[in-house]
């Protein structure tokens, strides 16, 4: 029952997500303990614009559940 969500910028091919999706759900299966038929993994692409957005919900508005922190300004990439 474990979901991973992916957001990130446009511009990543089909296998790309492919293999994130795959690299992933095997990390979190052996960091965790669990079968891959319980991990379901989803994509969001968006642009830098919409980017910001993103980032200022689900990053600074949930900086207290992040285990991985962001080193950059989102700002940069527009």
């Amino acid at each position: 029952m474990p979901h991973i969500s992916v957001k990130m910028l446009k511009g990543r091919t089909e296998e790309q997500k492919k293999a994130a999706a795959d690299k992933l759900t095997a990390a979190l299966c052996e960091a965790i303990g669990c079968g891959d038929s319980h991990v379901t993994v989803g994509i969001e692409d968006y642009t830098a614009q919409e980017w910001q957005e993103v980032f200022a919900e689900e990053i600074e508005g949930k900086a207290d559940t992040l285990y991985k922190k962001p080193n950059y300004d989102p700002k940069s990439l527009l």
